[in-house]
């Protein structure tokens, strides 16, 4: 969606994506929101309830693209090799369209409150379990090294592709499928035969 048609909820969840992942969850303030939107704060409660409706949305929309991604992988009648590639773009994917959002996934999420924690928590846990198993399936298939830790191996992907929004915005100039490319010759070359 371009920004010129986006609605004033959605330029508000943009902007305070921005400031949480600059400042934190904490330190941002719906002053600093209203600041960023070019609006009173006031006015913010005519398109949100509250900052943690803000940082609901935002997590749990970053929550759903990756559970539905890997519903859609996992059902696909793509071989184990390729799930572990598709996984990989979907993480691109995402921190290219959500790189602000995507950001909260690694700290800010503990101020979520009941229920979204809940949810949030539950998901990421599948998620995790989910992409541990595509990693089961590749070494039973014999494409990873029998003696490499599924753990080791599933914390060491996860971590890197956690923190790609980080590398990715200070490195724009890189299209999306080379970055993609480079990621699965990084993280899944030492695992492939």
């Amino acid at each position: 969606m371009e920004a010129n048609t986006k609605t004033k909820k959605e330029l508000i969840k943009d902007n305070a994506a921005d400031l949480f992942r600059k400042k934190g969850f904490n330190a941002t303030s719906m002053q600093d929101i209203a600041d960023a939107v070019g609006m009173k704060a006031a006015s913010l409660y005519n398109h949100i309830a509250s900052k943690q409706e803000i940082l609901e949305e935002l997590l749990l929309r970053i929550a759903n693209g990756f559970t539905e991604g890997l519903k859609e992988i996992e059902n696909s009648s793509l071989a184990p090799q390729e799930k572990l590639e598709a996984l990989v773009a979907l993480h691109v994917n995402l921190t290219f369209h959500f790189s602000d959002s995507i950001a909260l996934n690694t700290g800010e999420w503990i101020h979520l409150e009941e229920p979204a924690l809940s949810k949030y928590s539950k998901q990421r846990n599948q998620y995790e379990k989910s992409f541990k198993k595509i990693l089961e399936n590749c070494k039973t298939e014999g494409i990873i090294e029998k003696n490499i830790n599924t753990d080791i191996a599933l914390y060491s992907i996860l971590s890197s592709l956690h923190w790609l929004y980080s590398w990715h915005n200070k490195n724009k100039k890189i299209s999306k499928i080379e970055l993609e490319y480079q990621l699965k010759k990084v993280l899944l070359k030492g695992l492939i035969k």
